[in-house]
């Protein structure tokens, strides 16, 4: 008897959308708005999320950092910054010289991440960013070479001028698939032989990304002498890496001179702190993207009550009659409950899909990732709809289910 009532309402509510159909699209348009831009932003967060830990994961977790600069995450203390004495070129060389861990260590620094690039007529944008490591600089940060080679030993100790480049600068100052290698480009008026070209990375890498270039690290030195340095060791030995760390740590603390017993005046970070610092931040999106796709939704929900308000009002007659023949004060607020569960249902799944759309497309411009199906947001959203449906639906019911059958019957 219940299904039976139940799949009455269903139909009674089916035909009723039927009947009254710029309404109910333009109602359903409002809750779409509401779910797309829930399921766009957190799909977009999850994507961007998915890029950039599967580039560490292509960078690998056998490799770690010492760096003189931190940043604080956490929900307590939000963010903090904090900067220790910057690692000077004499320090950084110290360690590689002194270094007899499982590992292979190596310098760099960044020059500027706003340099622009001529060869012949092509000038890029001022948004390059130019690295500057030794000969064991590619191999440590896990960098492919795609054509030519990486610059030799000698090349670093010379000073020579010489650069490897990403893929971006390839495409941008050399047209119609001229090959970039033994040509000279011009930064800031030094003149570059480009001896290699980087295999297209993508901007999850961080700044730089493939819009970048890499010198020897004594000829960052001719350009610009005082600079921060930071110290790539590489593993290849995933069980030996906390070893190399506490060695390495041991190591550096003697190169900076630190009192025995105090704190590290440096940082040592892993990509597997960084992922997890990822996440974090992620998380915070999530909870700002969930904000404000729940602020939209109250708004589409106070539009869709008026709205069934309206309808309750228009359609007391046909209330009035349907109570006359039979029709329960309970059947009636069943009825408008399932009509304004099925209009936000319509407009939860229209939402659904231009959010997850719109989604994909961000994360694809931004992270270059893959298209993803956020099944875990799709599921909330359906149960997010239904409950709209019920909250915006409940009190003009429970008015259709209180009128008085004569009166309704009345009523013009």
């Amino acid at each position: 008897m219940f299904l039976k009532t139940f799949l009455w309402n269903i139909s009674e509510s089916i035909s009723s959308i039927k009947s009254n159909k710029l309404r109910v699209s333009l109602t359903a348009a409002i809750i779409s708005i509401g779910i797309s831009s829930l399921v766009g932003i957190l799909t977009s967060i999850d994507g961007i999320q998915q890029s950039v830990s599967s580039s560490f994961s292509e960078l690998g977790s056998n490799s770690f950092y010492i760096r003189s600069v931190r940043n604080d995450r956490g929900k307590e203390s939000g963010i903090i910054k904090k900067n220790y004495p910057i690692i000077k070129y004499r320090e950084a060389k110290e360690f590689i010289n002194r270094y007899n861990g499982a590992g292979t260590p190596s310098i760099s620094t960044r020059v500027t991440p706003i340099a622009e690039l001529k060869y012949k007529s092509e000038i890029t944008n001022p948004n390059v960013v130019v690295d500057a490591g030794d000969h064991n600089y590619i191999n440590t940060n896990q960098k492919v070479i795609l054509s030519g080679r990486n610059f030799t030993q000698t090349e670093n100790e010379n000073g020579n001028f010489v650069t490897i480049i990403g893929s971006r600068i390839k495409s941008t100052l050399f047209k119609n698939n001229e090959d970039p290698i033994n040509k000279f480009i011009s930064a800031r008026g030094n003149k570059f032989k480009v001896i290699g070209v980087l295999d297209e990375q993508g901007s999850s890498f961080g700044p730089g990304g493939d819009n970048l270039i890499i010198i020897p690290i004594e000829t960052s030195r001719k350009l610009k002498p005082t600079s921060r340095y930071e110290i790539t060791v590489l593993v290849s030995n995933l069980e030996q890496i906390t070893n190399d760390i506490d060695y390495s740590r041991g190591l550096f603390k003697l190169v900076r001179r630190d009192i025995l017993g105090s704190d590290d005046s440096f940082e040592i970070e892993k990509n597997e702190s960084l992922d997890e610092r990822l996440g974090e931040i992620t998380g915070y999106l999530k909870i700002g993207g969930f904000t404000i796709g729940f602020i939209t939704l109250l708004g589409a929900s106070i539009g869709l009550m008026n709205i069934m308000l309206v309808s309750v009002t228009e359609r007391t007659k046909e209330i009035g009659l349907r109570k006359s023949v039979g029709a329960t004060p309970n059947v009636i607020k069943n009825q408008f409950l399932l009509e304004s569960i099925l209009i936000c249902l319509i407009g939860g799944v229209g939402g659904i899909i231009f959010g997850m759309l719109f989604g994909n497309l961000v994360t694809i411009y931004i992270g270059g990732g893959s298209f993803i199906v956020p099944w875990l947001w799709i599921v909330v959203s359906l149960i997010i709809s239904t409950m709209v449906g019920i909250l915006s639906g409940y009190i003009p019911a429970k008015k259709a289910s209180a009128l008085d059958p004569i009166e309704s019957l009345r009523f013009e």
